[in-house]
């Protein structure tokens, strides 16, 4: 698990998925089915600190890491998740170099303003011995996920801030915000753009994609990380296929009529 910031930089194509039901045990799962990495979503969908505080536990167990999409920048949120021992966070609607600065004084302690306690289950409660402050800021994954127009008129500087290690590009707000449709020529060029400027520093760049064939595309544009989907699409493609499988057999009282 501790290894996944290093994979990350280093230019490694992960895949993980979206993690929107409160059950622990859906990351067992997943974890079993050999994704890199499970974000689990505060921002749209029910989970309070203490179902996380579950998740992280069954994602220690899976030994997958566990990130957190938090709901904003709020410094005391993005403490919490990272001291009960998740991996990193994905911070929404980042736009400029001050949201990164804020976001990275939330997460890195070598920036001397994250409250500090070594008792919580990322301090190996209490035993994790003095290098623990280091070893979590070397550890600890920020992604700043790309999804306003504004924020594509500052991609260098918030790829200037150290501690940011991916520009994630969220596809359907970026259309929103850029009044375009997803899928369209101008959201594509603004995706590539934001790869290549994680490049232009030597950051990774990351992007959301609904389905898994889309994945070869984008890694021919640089980008190498990839959250596919969400648990719940994966439960319900796998519902509708078994749904449609059924439907298109034949009733008994069908094929006896036409025998």
């Amino acid at each position: 698990m501790s290894g996944l910031r290093q994979r990350l930089l280093a230019g490694e194509v992960l895949a993980g998925t979206f993690l929107k039901t409160p059950d622990p045990r859906q990351v067992e799962i997943l974890g079993l089915a050999g994704l890199a990495f499970v974000v689990a979503d505060q921002e749209h969908a029910p989970l309070g600190i203490g179902t996380l505080d579950l998740i992280a536990l069954a994602a220690k167990a899976a030994q997958m890491p566990v990130l957190v999409r938090v709901p904003s920048r709020r410094p005391e949120g993005i403490g919490s998740v990272l001291d009960i021992g998740c991996a990193g966070i994905v911070v929404p609607h980042v736009c400029g170099s001050q949201d990164a600065e804020d976001i990275a004084d939330a997460v890195k302690y070598d920036r001397g303003k994250r409250g500090f306690s070594p008792s919580v289950r990322g301090g190996d409660y209490g035993t994790a011995g003095p290098g623990y402050r280091t070893d979590a800021d070397r550890r600890s994954i920020i992604m700043a996920q790309i999804e306003d127009r504004e924020a594509l008129e500052h991609l260098d500087d918030i790829a200037a801030v150290p501690e940011i290690d991916v520009l994630f590009v969220g596809p359907v707000d970026l259309s929103l915000s850029m009044q375009v449709e997803p899928g369209s020529i101008e959201l594509d060029a603004a995706i590539v753009s934001v790869s290549a400027a994680a490049r232009k520093a030597g950051k990774t760049a990351g992007l959301f994609v609904g389905d898994p064939s889309h994945i070869a595309r984008w890694v021919d544009h640089g980008v190498s990380v990839f959250i596919c989907g969400s648990d719940q699409s994966i439960l319900m493609a796998g519902g509708r296929a078994i749904a449609a499988a059924a439907q298109a057999l034949p009733i008994d009282g069908q094929q006896q009529r036409g025998s």
